[in-house]
């Protein structure tokens, strides 16, 4: 299975850090946000990256290069301006598409602005319908989750309401009926929900969307006393 990082945001909420740097390369733990998820999904068996860029995305391109150092294949898909998150999946689908031997085949999405210790080696390799997503408890900075798991479907409405960890299994059918250009995922996965098309897990442990600067100096400081 390949794998997408999405790195093309611009990390407006990380200012003045993101000014003349990408939000990936911003440090956790000493070390660039999107390092942690090369090192994780490398030790996790997945070979196949492809990474898009947007804003000052050169840096991104020079700090990994083409991911021998961590026994990855890293390819880029360079967008002019930021295409959102469906948008970004649907310019890269070529490349995600490359070398499959079956159709609609599904591949794994990881936003690049999330820390987390998700056990990548647990992600399904298959699954039935066109996304998989991985949830977890709607954190104190979000005023409501964003959508309902019951019994292994994924819901637009229920009683209590998940968040969406950036972090599923996609198919390429799931933007069949799609436009390119800049393009959200939400509205495409809830369309996919009305048919029961939208599968998830609910994701107990680490996780955190490191947003703003408040939310790193909070992930920092957790980090901090977790090594002590």
């Amino acid at each position: 299975m390949k794998v997408m990082i999405l790195a093309a945001g611009l990390g407006k909420r990380l200012r003045p850090l993101t000014l003349h740097k990408p939000k990936p390369l911003i440090e956790v733990a000493g070390k660039p946000l999107i390092i942690h998820h090369l090192e994780q999904l490398a030790a996790a068996g997945f070979k196949d990256v492809v990474i898009n860029h947007s804003w000052h995305g050169d840096q991104i391109v020079k700090a990994l290069g083409n991911g021998s150092h961590w026994g990855l294949n890293i390819v880029y898909s360079e967008e002019p301006e930021p295409l959102e998150t469906a948008g970004g999946i649907i310019q890269a689908l070529p490349l995600l598409n490359e070398g499959n031997c079956e159709d609609n085949q599904p591949f794994l999405v990881v936003n690049g602005d999330v820390f987390t210790d998700y056990p990548f080696n647990q992600v399904p390799d298959h699954i039935d319908g066109q996304a998989h997503l991985i949830m977890v408890d709607n954190p104190a900075f979000k005023e409501k989750g964003d959508f309902a798991l019951q019994q292994g479907q994924v819901q637009e409405q229920g009683e209590s309401l998940l968040t969406y960890s950036g972090i599923s299994v996609l198919t390429p059918d799931l933007f069949a009926n799609t436009d390119a250009g800049v393009q959200s995922l939400a509205p495409v996965l809830r369309q996919a929900m009305v048919s029961r098309n939208v599968t998830g897990e609910h994701f107990r442990g680490l996780w955190t969307d490191v947003g703003t600067i408040e939310r790193l100096n909070e992930l920092e400081q957790y980090l901090a006393v977790l090594a002590q």
